[in-house]
């Protein structure tokens, strides 16, 4: 988990070491054969998913990657946030936390939350399916990794965000932590106007919860 605020979209973010190393890896295999897409594939499969037919967000970033060789732009922290996943092969979500009812909890859904597409239209996630929730009853992420919601996107106007990212492959442990701290360092390079420390944590079974200091 990281918490940032001064974000802003007149910022460039250089990408191209990231997505060098994404690309050194296809050049190896395709990404379904990644370790890392391969522990999410299982798991979409426990929840009754077809894992080709809804994949995590990084093997779709990843598939797209290969077929295309590159990303659209669409805002800085968003681009970073991409060039991370592919690198690490790791689903990274990143939250306008100004549009979220606090607190955000990732449970299974009750089947009357709101889910909003980013064509604007209103989703109702099946009972039992796994949810990014807030208070308001309000899913900014369907079936865990694998889609999020318009309404928390990153826009021009987010300025205060909240970053996830989920790993379930053996080396998680050490490879979440590097994540994040590659994505500390890009951020703080990037916005140096106004600079604000982000507020990290990494959540285990053991450590479940982050509580960022919000103003």
């Amino acid at each position: 988990m990281l918490y940032a605020e001064g974000i802003t979209a007149d910022a460039t973010a250089d990408t191209d070491r990231l997505t060098a190393v994404a690309k050194a890896r296809l050049a190896d295999g395709p990404e379904s054969e990644f370790p890392e897409i391969q522990a999410w594939r299982r798991a979409f499969a426990r929840m009754g998913l077809k894992p080709t037919q809804y994949r995590c967000a990084a093997e779709s970033l990843l598939r797209r990657f290969r077929k295309e060789g590159s990303l659209p732009r669409l805002h800085p922290l968003v681009d970073l946030c991409n060039a991370v996943s592919l690198a690490f092969a790791v689903p990274v979500a990143v939250l306008d936390a100004d549009q979220i009812a606090w607190p955000l909890e990732v449970r299974y859904a009750a089947g009357d939350e709101d889910y909003f597409t980013f064509g604007g239209e209103t989703e109702h996630p099946a009972p039992g399916e796994v949810i990014f929730a807030d208070e308001a009853g309000q899913a900014h992420a369907r079936r865990w990794t694998n889609r999020q919601s318009g309404r928390s996107a990153v826009s021009p106007a987010t300025t205060t965000v909240l970053i996830v990212a989920e790993a379930l492959h053996e080396r998680a442990p050490s490879d979440v932590p590097e994540l994040i701290k590659t994505l500390t360092a890009e951020i703080a390079a990037v916005w140096t106007l106004e600079p604000t420390t982000p507020q990290t944590a990494i959540l285990t079974p053991a450590n479940p919860r982050f509580t960022p200091a919000r103003p």
